[in-house]
């Protein structure tokens, strides 16, 4: 049963679609207004943690519909683990892209893009690729603190130095990177492009936005996506918050800095 709320000036729905592992909840914001464009947003946790009901799924989404009059949707994908691996999370995300892209097409929506944070960013990109060469390519990819590569790329020296004092629970060693993705794909070796999809062919693909963190080992990996999407002509901006660990987006109440964050992908989601 889909069941609605209002939150200030936006809408909140729950709905449940199906997919081809089962049905996928789903979570629609609807800001106040005909919506100019429409985003699927992924929260992140390692593939392994999170939900729909986390501020970097719920306050994100609800923001992004606030600030770029969007219409956005939340998907509650499976998460890796006990016997759920790659590309089933992915799956459901595809679904919940096909189902917005049709809903989109039908309300005269013109915009449709995809985003996320962190695990959710890869999810994001790797349904962008997905959708590119199958006829269902997105208008914007918006990416926040994403984790695309594995090896992950090391952090500079300096930064690592400054990092140094962060408690162990903001911080991703190399063994913490590999248990996520052993995690998730099932095995440290052969990964499939589309599971770290800062590996695959990132042409024609659209305008994307990036926002970093700047005390996050994950860094390195926005850092070169950034660059591999530039190399093969992608339109692609940055963000850093300054001073902010992984994660950000997930602060309670919204430190500056992730508000920026938030305007910085309201901005390229809104853009011409």
């Amino acid at each position: 049963m889909n069941q609605a709320t209002t939150i200030s000036s936006v809408t909140t729905e729950d709905r449940v679609i199906n997919g081809p592992h089962g049905a996928i909840p789903l979570r629609v914001y609807r800001p106040t207004g005909h919506p100019s464009s429409a985003l699927l947003w992924m929260h992140g946790g390692g593939f392994r943690h999170g939900s729909i009901d986390m501020p970097e799924a719920h306050g994100v989404s609800t923001e992004l519909a606030v600030r770029a009059s969007a219409l956005v949707v939340s998907v509650d994908y499976r998460l890796a683990g006990d016997g759920v691996h790659f590309p089933v999370p992915l799956d459901d995300v595809y679904a919940a892209w096909k189902w917005l892209t049709s809903t989109a097409a039908s309300t005269e929506i013109g915009v449709c893009a995809l985003g996320g944070a962190s695990a959710g960013a890869a999810l994001a990109l790797a349904a962008a690729l997905r959708g590119r060469d199958d006829s269902r390519p997105a208008d914007r990819l918006l990416l926040a603190y994403p984790f695309t590569h594995y090896p992950n790329p090391a952090i500079d020296d300096e930064t690592a130095r400054e990092m140094a004092a962060l408690p162990g629970l903001l911080r991703f060693p190399p063994e913490t990177v590999e248990s996520m993705v052993g995690n998730y794909v099932g095995r440290i070796t052969d990964i499939p492009v589309l599971a770290l999809p800062g590996a695959a062919r990132l042409n024609d693909l659209p305008l994307t936005a990036i926002a970093l963190s700047q005390f996050d080992d994950l860094r390195p990996s926005g850092e070169l996506l950034q660059r591999q999407m530039a190399s093969v002509g992608v339109q692609v901006r940055t963000h850093l918050a300054v001073n902010m660990p992984h994660g950000h987006l997930n602060h309670v109440p919204v430190p500056a800095e992730a508000s920026a964050s938030l305007e910085f992908l309201a901005a390229a989601l809104s853009a011409e």
